[in-house]
């Protein structure tokens, strides 16, 4: 395992810890409004700090992008650790068993090395740039559909952006009746992993965040699938607007969106 990655698990195992800990004790947590339906809790703040700790014992020149605490920028700014401590802490602060930690390392901009962690199963998705990605030590890879019928998506609903949900259901309506079924299961990032491991076709998305989608977005290319925006281009990480899935899958998925949006959503 590269040296780097090895200190992300370390990382992400450490705030797993803390997080489940938090779970088992039933510890009443203090739960902090960002915005609308958008919320923090002190056990976010706990496991981000460790995941920062971590990093810092070994990188401390390096910067980070942190969801809670924001960027800092170090001496090295080449590297950069992008962090989301809790991906799905809606799930988490009302004890719904389906979130976790997610850590990328971008170098010169450029993703190098992903973990995403699932402290409740004990499950660790790693990737590494022209290594392949990995579930708990074994190689993964996409789903093999060639077409939507029969597949499986996932997707999140628009709650920041409340405004373009007309337009979203209609893209949901349409995949609705030609897939066996779509999941809406509060993880961006753990939606990413399953798109990884092959137990999701499809994902689709709006307005996420890069330390929602950027260890993610590496899992999924790493095991031979595709990150676009809604457009099919390259801008997903600037609009938060992302499809992934195998090449057949999301070309699919696109070419049935594409003509349901308006053009300040294709991208």
């Amino acid at each position: 395992m590269h040296p780097m990655l090895n200190i992300a698990v370390r990382a992400a195992r450490a705030a797993g810890k803390v997080i489940m800990k938090s779970m088992a004790q039933a510890e009443q947590l203090t739960i902090e409004s960002k915005g609308q339906h958008d919320y923090v809790t002190n056990v976010d703040h706990a496991a981000e700090a460790i995941i920062i700790d971590t990093i810092r014992k070994s990188y401390p020149d390096h910067s980070i992008l942190a969801e809670e605490s924001g960027e800092q920028i170090g001496r090295d700014s080449d590297y950069q650790w992008v962090i989301d401590p809790i991906d799905g802490t809606a799930n988490f602060m009302r004890g719904i068993p389906h979130f976790c930690v997610s850590i990328a390392l971008v170098v010169k901009g450029q993703v190098q090395q992903a973990v995403i962690y699932d402290p409740v199963r004990d499950e660790l998705f790693t990737a590494g740039r022209g290594s392949g990605a990995q579930l708990n030590g074994y190689r993964v890879r996409v789903g093999r559909a060639k077409e939507l019928d029969g597949t499986l998506l996932a997707t999140g609903f628009p709650f920041r952006m409340k405004h373009i949900l007309p337009h979203y259901q209609e893209v949901f309506n349409k995949f609705f009746t030609q897939v066996a079924d779509v999941r809406r299961m509060g993880s961006a990032a753990l939606d990413l992993a399953y798109v990884a491991c092959g137990r999701y076709d499809g994902y689709w998305e709006a307005g996420l965040q890069k330390w929602d989608t950027m260890a993610g977005d590496l899992l999924v290319r790493e095991a031979g699938g595709m990150i676009t925006d809604f457009g099919g281009g390259h801008n997903h990480l600037k609009s938060g607007n992302i499809v992934a899935g195998n090449p057949k899958v999301l070309q699919a998925m696109v070419s049935q969106m594409r003509p349901l949006l308006p053009k300040g959503l294709q991208n």
